[in-house]
C-alpha cells in the first residue's frame, strides 16, 4: 500500500507514518517542516502546507490511501486560521485525493466535535453535533469531519476517527504542558475531580488508523462512518495526572477551583483577549474549564465491531513507558 500523511511530522502523523513503514508500507509525509528524523528512517518528505491546494493534490498522485492528520488544535488564535487549516486543508485534501483517484481517505477528528458543556458519560456516536462552541477547534474540526463524511462515494471511501487525548512518549503538548504548570504552580483542579475523561495512548491511536484504513472499501461498513477511540476505559481525569506528577518528581495538584468560577474567569479572560488582540494563549478559557471539569467518555463498541479495533497497550503500562521516556530525557 502506498499511504500520503498529511501532518506526518506531528506526534500522531509521526507514529502512523512509522507504523505503516515497519510493516513495508510505502509512506510518503507532507508537513510544512523537513522532518530529518523521518527521512533518515526510510520515509519520504513533502515540505507543503496543506492550505497550497496544488501542493496537497500533487502529493496525492499514485496514492492507495490519504491519512489526513493535519490540523491546528488549540484552544486559541485567530478564527481564520483554523477555518484556513482545518477547513481549507481537509478540502484541498479531499479534492487531491478525487483528481488523484486515491481510493481511501482516513481523517483524524475529535470528539470535541460534540463535546458541549454538560457531561458525556458512555455516549456513541449517535450523538449529534453541537448548534455552537466554545472554541474555534471543535468548530471547525465538526465542519471538515462533515466534509470527510460527505465526501464518500463510490470513487473514495472515506472514514473519520476520533481519537480522545492522545498521550504517551514524545507527547509534546499534553502531558509536558500539564507537567510544565504543576513545576511552576499554576495547575488548578477544575471542578470536584470525580469527572472521568477517555484517553488513548499513542500506539492504540495510530494502530487504529491503520485498521481503519485496511478495513475501509466502497463495500465496507466503516465507510461514511465516524468513531471514537479511546482506551476503552475512562479515568479519573485528576488522579491520573497526579499519579503521572508524583511518578515524574512534580508537585501534585492542590488548588481547586469550582467549574462555575472557571467558567466566568474564563468567559473575561476571552473578552479580555479579544478586545487586545492578545494573541498568546488565556490561561482559562470556557472550553478549557469544561475539559478539566465534566465527564467525557465514550463508547467504542463501532469501533470495536467494524473494523476489530481494541486497546493493544493498557493504561498502567502506557503510563510507565511515558514515566520511563520523562524521566529518561530529563536525565539526559
Amino acid at each position: 500500500m502506498k499511504a500520503l500523511i498529511t501532518g506526518g511530522g506531528g506526534f500522531l502523523g509521526s507514529k502512523i507514518a512509522t507504523m505503516l513503514r515497519d510493516r513495508g508500507d510505502d509512506v510518503v509525509v507532507l508537513g510544512r517542516n523537513p522532518y530529518p528524523k523521518l527521512k533518515a528512517a526510510g520515509i519520504t518528505t513533502v515540505q507543503a502546507d496543506v492550505c497550497d491546494a496544488d501542493a496537497v493534490a500533487k502529493a496525492c498522485v499514485g496514492m492507495d490511501v490519504v491519512f489526513h492528520v493535519a490540523a491546528i488544535a488549540a484552544i486559541w488564535g485567530p478564527r481564520k486560521l483554523f477555518w484556513d487549516i482545518n477547513v481549507g486543508g481537509t478540502r484541498n485534501v479531499i479534492h487531491g485525493c478525487r483528481k488523484h483517484g486515491v481510493g481511501k481517505l482516513v481523517f483524524t477528528s475529535s470528539p470535541s466535535v460534540v463535546f458541549g458543556p454538560d457531561d458525556l458519560c458512555g455516549v456513541d456516536e449517535t450523538l449529534p453535533y453541537l448548534e455552537h462552541y466554545l472554541a474555534h477547534y471543535p468548530e471547525t474540526k465538526a465542519v471538515a469531519e462533515r466534509l470527510v463524511i460527505e465526501a464518500n462515494g463510490a470513487d473514495l471511501s472515506t472514514i473519520a476517527l476520533r481519537p480522545h487525548l492522545i498521550w504517551g512518549p514524545g507527547d509534546p503538548h499534553l502531558i509536558p504542558r500539564v507537567i510544565e504548570r504543576a513545576r511552576r504552580g499554576q495547575l488548578i483542579q477544575v471542578g470536584d475531580g470525580k469527572n472521568l475523561v477517555d484517553i488513548i495512548y499513542i500506539d492504540n491511536a495510530a494502530e487504529a488508523h491503520l485498521m481503519a484504513a485496511d478495513a475501509l472499501g466502497v463495500e465496507s461498513c466503516c465507510a461514511g462512518r465516524v468513531y471514537f477511540l479511546s482506551q476503552g476505559q475512562p479515568v479519573a481525569l485528576w488522579p491520573w495526572l497526579n499519579e503521572i506528577l508524583r511518578s515524574v518528581g512534580a508537585p501534585e495538584v492542590s488548588r481547586t477551583l469550582s467549574y462555575k468560577t472557571a467558567r466566568r474567569i474564563g468567559t473575561v479572560l476571552e473578552i479580555f483577549y479579544r478586545l487586545f488582540g492578545i494573541q498568546r494563549e488565556p490561561r482559562m478559557t470556557r472550553f478549557l474549564a469544561t475539559q478539566f471539569a465534566k465527564s467525557h467518555y465514550f463508547d467504542i463498541s463501532r469501533a470495536r465491531r467494524d473494523f476489530g479495533y481494541e486497546p493493544r497497550i493498557s493504561t498502567r503500562e502506557g503510563v510507565r513507558n511515558l514515566v520511563e521516556d520523562i524521566v529518561g530525557r530529563n536525565a539526559t
